[in-house]
């Protein structure tokens, strides 16, 4: 594939990115968050404005658009969470328009029933997508009630009881191998918009940040781990490109997501030891996409699994 973005791509891009710095941000995010710890009736974490505003610009259902596609998609779930959006974009307009052929008016959940524990967005979606087994299920809408669970992880949570999963229909002519492929796509592009502005953001830091009479970014050794993290960002942003691109085979999305997790880990403890004692603290907005990234290395097992799912995929030719 071409790696430099085309005229159409750029300008989508360059129209998201306005959007963004106007309806999301750390500020939003923060807002959002103090108007759910005072209780305020219908504030529950999730940005349903920022929702409302990027489904209304037409970028949630831009994989389905002519000339357009997945890799489209990717580019933009990378974009919304490097300016800290807390919405179900990837969901929506990856994994939701490529296996249903459409998008979901509202918020979507992915769940594995596999995989027990709290489901980013769950009590906010109006549809749950369950991979169970071989098969995929589609819940909508969800009829139950959810609490969320309590979490510093910068998404709102909750847990799922079994019987909501074993629910629902089945999509006939869709596995849930490649449900799996496409959240993998999906969260991998996530963590790479959080990498990016967490980067950036320490770099920031560290150029004002004075130690000796220098700025701590004129560090060789300083230097040597940003560009280290640099690296790793840029090849998790190349990984999840090429995956796009090609439809997200199974191999492919599990090796994006074995790397880009395991360079979460990387990132989230540079730019925190780089950053002192105030990177952590919620003063700092370092934490907005570290913590982020916490919950999506959990996903779908973790790096871990990804990389149990890449040795299968490759030495058994069990392709999904």
């Amino acid at each position: 594939m071409d790696f430099e973005l085309n005229p159409e791509q750029g300008a989508l891009l360059d129209a998201a990115e306005t959007l963004l710095r106007r309806s999301a941000g750390t500020a939003r995010a923060e807002q959002l968050a103090a108007l759910s710890d005072a209780g305020e009736q219908s504030a529950d974490g999730y940005d349903h404005d920022l929702e409302r505003v990027l489904n209304d610009a037409g970028f949630t259902g831009v994989a389905l658009v002519d000339g357009m596609g997945p890799l489209e998609a990717t580019l933009l779930t990378s974009a919304v969470a490097r300016q800290a959006g807390c919405v179900s974009f990837g969901a929506n307009a990856i994994v939701a328009a490529q296996l249903l052929g459409r998008t979901i008016d509202g918020p979507v959940a992915l769940a594995d029933t596999a995989l027990p524990g709290p489901v980013r967005f769950a009590a906010q979606a109006v549809c749950l997508l369950v991979a169970d087994g071989d098969q995929l299920r589609i819940i909508e809408p969800l009829a139950t009630d959810l609490v969320d669970v309590d979490s510093n992880f910068g998404y709102p949570m909750a847990t799922l009881p079994a019987e909501l999963l074993a629910a629902g229909d089945i999509v006939e002519g869709v596995s849930a191998h490649r449900m799996r492929a496409w959240w993998q796509l999906a969260a991998s592009a996530e963590a790479v918009g959080c990498m990016q502005a967490a980067l950036s953001f320490t770099i920031e830091y560290l150029k004002n940040r004075r130690q000796f009479g220098r700025s701590i970014a004129s560090f060789q050794a300083v230097q040597h781990r940003l560009a280290n993290c640099a690296v790793m960002i840029e090849s998790a942003r190349w990984l999840c490109a090429e995956t796009a691109s090609r439809n997200a085979p199974g191999e492919a999305a599990a090796a994006t997501a074995t790397h880009t997790m395991e360079a979460a880990t990387l990132l989230f403890d540079d730019t925190h030891q780089l950053s002192g004692a105030i990177g952590f603290t919620t003063e700092h907005a370092l934490h907005h996409w570290t913590m982020r990234l916490q919950t999506l290395k959990l996903e779908l097992g973790g790096a871990g699994a990804h990389a149990r799912s890449l040795a299968r995929l490759r030495w058994t030719d069990a392709e999904d």
